[in-house]
Protein backbone atom coordinates (compact mmCIF):
# COMPACT_ATOMS: atom_id res chain seq x y z
CA UNK A 1 0.00 0.00 0.00
CA UNK A 2 1.32 3.35 -0.75
CA UNK A 3 0.61 6.64 1.72
CA UNK A 4 -2.96 7.76 3.02
CA UNK A 5 -3.15 11.60 4.02
CA UNK A 6 -6.15 11.87 6.79
CA UNK A 7 -7.50 15.21 7.78
CA UNK A 8 -9.27 15.75 10.69
CA UNK A 9 -11.45 19.37 11.13
CA UNK A 10 -12.28 20.97 14.47
CA UNK A 11 -15.11 19.37 15.53
CA UNK A 12 -13.22 15.67 15.09
CA UNK A 13 -10.75 16.62 17.77
CA UNK A 14 -12.76 18.94 20.25
CA UNK A 15 -13.43 16.03 22.95
CA UNK A 16 -12.60 12.90 24.32
CA UNK A 17 -15.30 11.13 21.96
CA UNK A 18 -14.77 12.54 18.81
CA UNK A 19 -10.92 12.23 19.57
CA UNK A 20 -11.52 8.09 20.27
CA UNK A 21 -13.31 7.63 16.67
CA UNK A 22 -10.21 9.46 14.89
CA UNK A 23 -8.37 6.95 16.61
CA UNK A 24 -10.11 4.28 15.28
CA UNK A 25 -10.30 5.54 11.55
CA UNK A 26 -5.99 5.62 12.11
CA UNK A 27 -6.02 2.34 13.25
CA UNK A 28 -8.35 0.79 10.20
CA UNK A 29 -6.31 2.53 7.64
CA UNK A 30 -2.90 1.32 9.32
CA UNK A 31 -4.23 -2.27 9.63
CA UNK A 32 -5.08 -2.32 5.54
CA UNK A 33 -1.36 -1.15 5.33
CA UNK A 34 -1.28 2.24 4.05
CA UNK A 35 1.43 4.70 5.81
CA UNK A 36 -0.25 7.71 7.44
CA UNK A 37 0.57 11.19 7.07
CA UNK A 38 -2.24 13.12 9.29
CA UNK A 39 -3.49 16.75 9.14
CA UNK A 40 -4.95 18.52 12.09
CA UNK A 41 -6.66 21.50 12.67
CA UNK A 42 -7.43 23.76 16.16
CA UNK A 43 -9.90 22.11 18.20
CA UNK A 44 -13.78 23.30 18.63
CA UNK A 45 -15.02 26.28 17.18
CA UNK A 46 -15.16 29.55 18.19
CA UNK A 47 -15.66 29.69 21.88
CA UNK A 48 -13.96 26.82 22.56
CA UNK A 49 -10.18 27.16 24.12
CA UNK A 50 -8.19 26.16 21.91
CA UNK A 51 -10.15 27.22 18.58
CA UNK A 52 -8.63 29.85 15.95
CA UNK A 53 -11.57 32.15 16.62
CA UNK A 54 -10.98 32.25 20.33
CA UNK A 55 -7.42 33.02 19.54
CA UNK A 56 -8.20 35.45 17.75
CA UNK A 57 -10.61 36.84 19.98
CA UNK A 58 -8.19 37.05 22.91
CA UNK A 59 -6.17 39.09 20.50
CA UNK A 60 -8.76 41.81 19.77
CA UNK A 61 -9.67 41.40 24.24
CA UNK A 62 -5.54 42.26 24.74
CA UNK A 63 -5.27 45.82 22.80
CA UNK A 64 -6.16 44.58 19.42
CA UNK A 65 -3.06 45.68 18.10
CA UNK A 66 -1.23 42.16 16.98
CA UNK A 67 1.22 42.58 13.99
CA UNK A 68 -0.03 40.55 11.17
CA UNK A 69 3.21 38.46 11.49
CA UNK A 70 2.61 38.12 15.26
CA UNK A 71 -1.43 37.09 14.74
CA UNK A 72 -0.04 34.25 13.10
CA UNK A 73 2.35 32.88 15.59
CA UNK A 74 -0.63 33.53 17.90
CA UNK A 75 -2.71 31.58 15.05
CA UNK A 76 -0.68 28.53 14.69
CA UNK A 77 -1.01 27.05 18.48
CA UNK A 78 -4.11 26.14 17.85
CA UNK A 79 -2.74 23.08 15.76
CA UNK A 80 -0.01 22.56 17.81
CA UNK A 81 -2.22 21.82 20.66
CA UNK A 82 -4.73 19.47 18.72
CA UNK A 83 -1.48 17.65 17.01
CA UNK A 84 0.38 17.21 20.56
CA UNK A 85 -2.71 16.12 21.85
CA UNK A 86 -3.06 13.22 19.05
CA UNK A 87 0.39 12.73 19.28
CA UNK A 88 0.42 11.72 23.40
CA UNK A 89 -3.21 9.69 21.94
CA UNK A 90 -1.76 7.54 19.44
CA UNK A 91 1.57 6.37 21.78
CA UNK A 92 -0.82 5.94 24.34
CA UNK A 93 -2.52 2.82 21.98
CA UNK A 94 1.25 1.74 21.20
CA UNK A 95 1.34 3.78 17.70
CA UNK A 96 4.73 4.93 16.92
CA UNK A 97 3.45 8.69 16.12
CA UNK A 98 5.77 12.10 15.21
CA UNK A 99 4.48 15.63 15.13
CA UNK A 100 5.38 17.77 12.91
CA UNK A 101 4.58 21.61 12.27
CA UNK A 102 3.97 23.33 9.11
CA UNK A 103 7.44 24.58 8.62
CA UNK A 104 9.09 21.45 9.80
CA UNK A 105 6.76 18.95 7.13
CA UNK A 106 8.10 21.57 4.31
CA UNK A 107 5.62 24.13 3.73
CA UNK A 108 7.06 27.13 2.34
CA UNK A 109 5.12 30.27 1.80
CA UNK A 110 5.02 33.67 0.63
CA UNK A 111 4.57 36.34 3.80
CA UNK A 112 0.97 37.41 2.73
CA UNK A 113 0.43 36.58 6.69
CA UNK A 114 -3.15 35.55 7.45
CA UNK A 115 -3.30 34.04 4.10
CA UNK A 116 0.05 33.30 2.61
CA UNK A 117 -0.05 30.99 -0.71
CA UNK A 118 2.11 27.83 -0.23
CA UNK A 119 5.10 28.13 -2.77
CA UNK A 120 6.84 24.64 -2.17
CA UNK A 121 6.34 21.08 -0.16
CA UNK A 122 9.52 19.97 0.45
CA UNK A 123 8.63 16.20 1.59
CA UNK A 124 11.80 14.97 2.70
CA UNK A 125 11.58 15.20 6.43
CA UNK A 126 8.13 13.57 6.22
CA UNK A 127 9.56 10.78 3.97
CA UNK A 128 12.40 10.05 6.82
CA UNK A 129 9.60 9.98 9.82
CA UNK A 130 7.47 7.43 7.25
CA UNK A 131 10.34 5.04 6.67
CA UNK A 132 10.82 4.54 10.59
CA UNK A 133 7.49 3.56 10.69
CA UNK A 134 6.00 6.28 12.21
CA UNK A 135 2.51 8.08 12.08
CA UNK A 136 3.16 11.64 11.03
CA UNK A 137 1.17 14.16 12.49
CA UNK A 138 1.17 17.64 10.47
CA UNK A 139 -0.33 20.78 11.98
CA UNK A 140 -2.79 22.22 8.86
CA UNK A 141 -3.56 25.42 8.10
CA UNK A 142 0.05 26.63 8.47
CA UNK A 143 3.83 26.91 6.53
CA UNK A 144 7.04 28.78 7.33
CA UNK A 145 8.46 31.64 4.94
CA UNK A 146 12.25 31.90 3.58
CA UNK A 147 13.09 33.80 6.33
CA UNK A 148 11.48 31.35 8.82
CA UNK A 149 8.51 33.30 9.69
CA UNK A 150 5.29 31.63 10.38
CA UNK A 151 2.66 32.19 8.33
CA UNK A 152 -0.77 31.06 8.23
CA UNK A 153 -2.84 29.78 4.79
CA UNK A 154 -6.12 31.48 5.55
CA UNK A 155 -9.93 30.21 5.98
CA UNK A 156 -9.61 26.53 5.14
CA UNK A 157 -5.89 26.37 4.97
CA UNK A 158 -6.02 22.49 6.99
CA UNK A 159 -8.07 21.44 3.91
CA UNK A 160 -5.53 22.87 1.49
CA UNK A 161 -2.51 21.62 3.98
CA UNK A 162 -3.79 18.50 3.45
CA UNK A 163 -4.11 18.64 -0.47
CA UNK A 164 -0.92 19.76 -1.00
CA UNK A 165 1.13 17.29 1.03
CA UNK A 166 -1.09 14.82 -0.89
CA UNK A 167 -0.04 16.25 -4.44
CA UNK A 168 3.61 16.33 -2.74
CA UNK A 169 3.84 12.70 -1.60
CA UNK A 170 1.97 11.69 -4.58
CA UNK A 171 -0.32 10.20 -1.86
CA UNK A 172 -3.02 7.29 -2.91
CA UNK A 173 -6.26 9.77 -1.66
CA UNK A 174 -6.40 12.44 0.75
CA UNK A 175 -9.59 11.66 3.45
CA UNK A 176 -11.37 15.16 4.54
CA UNK A 177 -12.76 13.98 7.90
CA UNK A 178 -15.50 16.31 9.02
CA UNK A 179 -18.94 16.18 11.03
CA UNK A 180 -21.28 15.15 7.86
CA UNK A 181 -20.98 12.31 6.02
CA UNK A 182 -20.08 13.78 2.81
CA UNK A 183 -21.44 16.18 0.22
CA UNK A 184 -24.70 16.70 -0.34
CA UNK A 185 -26.83 17.87 -2.83
CA UNK A 186 -27.99 21.19 -0.75
CA UNK A 187 -27.56 22.57 2.76
CA UNK A 188 -29.75 19.91 4.76
CA UNK A 189 -30.48 22.52 7.03
CA UNK A 190 -32.81 24.10 4.54
CA UNK A 191 -33.78 21.31 2.37
CA UNK A 192 -34.09 19.11 4.24
CA UNK A 193 -34.43 15.92 1.37
CA UNK A 194 -31.02 17.40 0.54
CA UNK A 195 -29.26 13.66 -0.55
CA UNK A 196 -25.46 12.57 -0.19
CA UNK A 197 -23.79 12.55 -3.25
CA UNK A 198 -21.50 9.50 -4.31
CA UNK A 199 -19.01 10.79 -6.84
CA UNK A 200 -18.74 14.56 -7.64
CA UNK A 201 -16.12 16.22 -10.08
CA UNK A 202 -13.36 18.17 -8.75
CA UNK A 203 -14.73 21.40 -11.02
CA UNK A 204 -17.95 20.69 -9.76
CA UNK A 205 -17.14 20.56 -6.02
CA UNK A 206 -15.24 23.70 -6.93
CA UNK A 207 -18.07 25.83 -7.93
CA UNK A 208 -20.08 23.98 -4.87
CA UNK A 209 -17.57 25.43 -2.82
CA UNK A 210 -16.98 28.90 -4.54
CA UNK A 211 -20.93 29.32 -4.26
CA UNK A 212 -21.69 28.83 -0.86
CA UNK A 213 -21.26 24.81 0.08
CA UNK A 214 -18.82 24.53 3.27
CA UNK A 215 -17.53 21.34 3.24
CA UNK A 216 -13.95 21.19 1.88
CA UNK A 217 -12.40 25.06 0.76
CA UNK A 218 -11.82 25.53 -3.10
CA UNK A 219 -8.13 25.77 -2.78
CA UNK A 220 -7.87 22.30 -1.31
CA UNK A 221 -9.46 20.61 -4.63
CA UNK A 222 -8.07 22.97 -7.31
CA UNK A 223 -4.69 21.64 -5.66
CA UNK A 224 -6.05 18.09 -5.59
CA UNK A 225 -6.95 18.37 -9.55
CA UNK A 226 -3.78 19.75 -10.91
CA UNK A 227 -2.07 16.91 -9.32
CA UNK A 228 -5.06 14.09 -9.86
CA UNK A 229 -5.27 12.89 -6.28
CA UNK A 230 -8.65 11.64 -5.86
CA UNK A 231 -10.24 13.33 -2.11
CA UNK A 232 -13.30 11.29 0.01
CA UNK A 233 -15.39 13.76 2.24
CA UNK A 234 -16.50 11.57 4.99
CA UNK A 235 -17.63 11.33 8.50
CA UNK A 236 -15.19 11.34 11.30
CA UNK A 237 -18.34 9.60 13.38
CA UNK A 238 -19.24 6.79 10.51
CA UNK A 239 -17.79 4.34 8.72
CA UNK A 240 -19.29 5.35 5.42
CA UNK A 241 -16.99 6.26 2.58
CA UNK A 242 -18.23 9.46 2.15
CA UNK A 243 -18.51 11.25 -1.15
CA UNK A 244 -15.40 11.02 -3.59
CA UNK A 245 -14.03 13.80 -5.38
CA UNK A 246 -12.23 12.68 -8.64
CA UNK A 247 -12.49 13.16 -12.56
CA UNK A 248 -15.51 12.56 -14.01
CA UNK A 249 -14.47 9.29 -15.76
CA UNK A 250 -13.76 8.16 -12.51
CA UNK A 251 -17.56 7.75 -11.59
CA UNK A 252 -19.51 4.67 -11.72
CA UNK A 253 -22.23 3.07 -10.09
CA UNK A 254 -22.55 -0.99 -9.40
CA UNK A 255 -26.39 -0.83 -10.31
CA UNK A 256 -26.75 1.81 -12.53
CA UNK A 257 -23.66 2.34 -14.54
CA UNK A 258 -21.85 5.31 -15.68
CA UNK A 259 -23.28 8.65 -13.66
CA UNK A 260 -24.93 10.92 -15.88
CA UNK A 261 -26.58 14.20 -14.35
CA UNK A 262 -27.30 17.59 -15.80
CA UNK A 263 -27.09 19.33 -12.66
CA UNK A 264 -25.50 18.53 -9.01
CA UNK A 265 -26.52 20.34 -6.21
CA UNK A 266 -27.81 23.78 -5.28
CA UNK A 267 -25.62 26.79 -2.96
CA UNK A 268 -26.10 29.51 -1.94
CA UNK A 269 -24.35 32.84 -0.59
CA UNK A 270 -26.12 35.42 1.31
CA UNK A 271 -26.14 38.98 2.67
CA UNK A 272 -24.93 40.44 -0.26
CA UNK A 273 -25.83 44.14 -2.22
CA UNK A 274 -26.73 45.17 -5.55
CA UNK A 275 -25.29 48.19 -7.27
CA UNK A 276 -26.05 49.51 -10.55
CA UNK A 277 -24.57 52.28 -11.92
CA UNK A 278 -25.86 54.02 -15.31
CA UNK A 279 -23.90 55.22 -17.69
CA UNK A 280 -24.17 59.13 -19.36
CA UNK A 281 -25.41 58.75 -22.80
CA UNK A 282 -25.28 55.31 -23.23
CA UNK A 283 -21.73 55.36 -23.62
CA UNK A 284 -20.02 53.28 -20.50
CA UNK A 285 -16.50 52.37 -21.43
CA UNK A 286 -14.62 55.36 -19.40
CA UNK A 287 -17.24 54.88 -16.54
CA UNK A 288 -17.02 51.20 -16.20
CA UNK A 289 -13.23 51.47 -16.00
CA UNK A 290 -13.91 54.03 -13.40
CA UNK A 291 -16.37 52.12 -11.21
CA UNK A 292 -14.06 48.69 -11.39
CA UNK A 293 -10.63 50.49 -10.72
CA UNK A 294 -12.53 52.59 -7.81
CA UNK A 295 -13.99 48.88 -6.09
CA UNK A 296 -10.25 47.67 -6.89
CA UNK A 297 -8.69 50.48 -5.04
CA UNK A 298 -10.88 50.56 -1.92
CA UNK A 299 -10.08 46.72 -1.93
CA UNK A 300 -13.74 45.35 -2.16
CA UNK A 301 -14.61 42.47 -3.81
CA UNK A 302 -16.92 42.27 -6.80
CA UNK A 303 -19.31 39.45 -8.00
CA UNK A 304 -22.44 38.64 -10.16
CA UNK A 305 -21.07 41.27 -12.81
CA UNK A 306 -23.13 42.21 -15.79
CA UNK A 307 -21.67 44.98 -17.64
CA UNK A 308 -23.64 46.59 -21.13
CA UNK A 309 -23.16 50.23 -22.98
CA UNK A 310 -25.69 51.88 -20.83
CA UNK A 311 -24.95 49.66 -17.45
CA UNK A 312 -22.46 48.23 -14.58
CA UNK A 313 -24.85 45.80 -12.46
CA UNK A 314 -22.66 44.29 -9.79
CA UNK A 315 -22.85 42.65 -6.37
CA UNK A 316 -20.21 42.92 -3.28
CA UNK A 317 -20.91 42.02 0.54
CA UNK A 318 -22.99 43.68 2.57
CA UNK A 319 -20.25 44.47 5.14
CA UNK A 320 -19.01 46.51 2.18
CA UNK A 321 -21.82 48.02 0.22
CA UNK A 322 -21.53 51.64 2.48
CA UNK A 323 -18.19 51.60 1.22
CA UNK A 324 -18.23 50.81 -2.09
CA UNK A 325 -21.44 53.38 -2.95
CA UNK A 326 -19.17 56.28 -1.05
CA UNK A 327 -16.28 55.79 -3.55
CA UNK A 328 -18.82 55.87 -6.75
CA UNK A 329 -20.22 58.56 -5.37
CA UNK A 330 -16.67 60.35 -4.68
CA UNK A 331 -16.44 59.87 -9.00
CA UNK A 332 -19.76 61.47 -9.46
CA UNK A 333 -21.86 58.57 -10.25
CA UNK A 334 -25.20 57.70 -8.74
CA UNK A 335 -25.20 54.76 -8.05
CA UNK A 336 -28.40 52.43 -6.49
CA UNK A 337 -27.59 50.05 -4.22
CA UNK A 338 -30.52 46.67 -3.00
CA UNK A 339 -28.94 45.28 -0.07
CA UNK A 340 -29.97 41.51 1.35
CA UNK A 341 -30.13 40.03 -1.61
CA UNK A 342 -28.89 36.11 -1.90
CA UNK A 343 -27.19 34.40 -4.73
CA UNK A 344 -28.22 31.30 -5.82
CA UNK A 345 -26.58 28.84 -8.06
CA UNK A 346 -27.43 25.59 -9.53
CA UNK A 347 -24.18 23.48 -10.43
CA UNK A 348 -23.69 20.67 -12.56
CA UNK A 349 -20.97 18.99 -15.14
CA UNK A 350 -23.91 18.52 -17.35
CA UNK A 351 -25.73 22.03 -17.83
CA UNK A 352 -23.20 23.15 -20.53
CA UNK A 353 -25.03 23.15 -24.17
CA UNK A 354 -28.32 21.27 -22.58
CA UNK A 355 -31.47 22.95 -23.69
CA UNK A 356 -34.39 24.41 -21.64
CA UNK A 357 -32.00 24.47 -18.21
CA UNK A 358 -32.56 28.13 -17.52
CA UNK A 359 -36.15 27.82 -18.71
CA UNK A 360 -36.84 25.43 -15.94
CA UNK A 361 -35.09 27.61 -13.08
CA UNK A 362 -37.45 30.57 -14.32
CA UNK A 363 -40.63 28.03 -13.95
CA UNK A 364 -39.28 26.59 -10.34
CA UNK A 365 -39.03 30.28 -9.18
CA UNK A 366 -41.68 32.12 -11.04
CA UNK A 367 -44.10 29.16 -9.74
CA UNK A 368 -43.28 30.38 -6.45
CA UNK A 369 -43.74 34.96 -7.04
CA UNK A 370 -39.64 34.80 -6.58
CA UNK A 371 -38.31 37.49 -8.51
CA UNK A 372 -35.08 37.03 -9.96
CA UNK A 373 -33.02 40.14 -10.10
CA UNK A 374 -29.82 39.38 -11.69
CA UNK A 375 -28.88 35.98 -13.60
CA UNK A 376 -25.19 34.64 -15.01
CA UNK A 377 -23.93 31.62 -16.12
CA UNK A 378 -20.35 29.62 -17.04
CA UNK A 379 -20.22 26.04 -18.19
CA UNK A 380 -20.68 24.47 -15.10
CA UNK A 381 -23.10 27.12 -13.08
CA UNK A 382 -26.21 28.92 -13.18
CA UNK A 383 -26.48 31.93 -11.11
CA UNK A 384 -29.65 33.94 -9.64
CA UNK A 385 -29.75 36.61 -7.69
CA UNK A 386 -33.14 36.87 -4.90
CA UNK A 387 -34.29 38.63 -2.48
CA UNK A 388 -32.85 37.05 0.85
CA UNK A 389 -36.36 36.25 2.13
CA UNK A 390 -37.04 34.11 -1.00
CA UNK A 391 -34.05 32.41 -0.51
CA UNK A 392 -34.89 29.60 1.08
CA UNK A 393 -38.39 28.72 -1.35
CA UNK A 394 -35.89 29.25 -4.03
CA UNK A 395 -33.05 26.49 -2.51
CA UNK A 396 -35.97 24.38 -2.45
CA UNK A 397 -38.05 24.74 -5.84
CA UNK A 398 -34.98 24.32 -7.66
CA UNK A 399 -34.10 21.06 -5.71
CA UNK A 400 -37.14 20.06 -6.38
CA UNK A 401 -37.20 20.82 -9.58
CA UNK A 402 -34.31 19.07 -10.53
CA UNK A 403 -35.37 15.93 -8.80
CA UNK A 404 -32.08 15.82 -6.66
CA UNK A 405 -33.46 14.28 -3.95
CA UNK A 406 -33.81 11.13 -6.19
Amino acid sequence: MGILVQKFGGTSLSTPAAREHVIRHVKREMASGFDLVIVVSAMGRKGEPYATDTLLDWAVQNGNSLPDREKDLLMCCGEIISATTLCGLLEQEGIRSTVLTGAQAGFLTDNNYGNARILDVQTERILRELREHKVVIVTGFQGQTEAGDFTTLGRGGSDTSATALGAALRADMVDIYTDVDGILTADPRIVEDAKQLTYVSYTEICNMAYQGAKVIHPRAVEIAMQAQIPVRVRSTFSEAEGTLVTHPEGFSDVSHGVVDRYVTGIAYVSNITQISVECPDGNGTGVQLQIFKSMADNEISVDFINVTPSEALYTVNDDKSEQAIAALQELGLRPKSLSGCAKVSVIGGGINGVPGIMARIVEALTSQNIQILQSADSNTTIWVLVKKEDMVQSLRALHAKFELHR
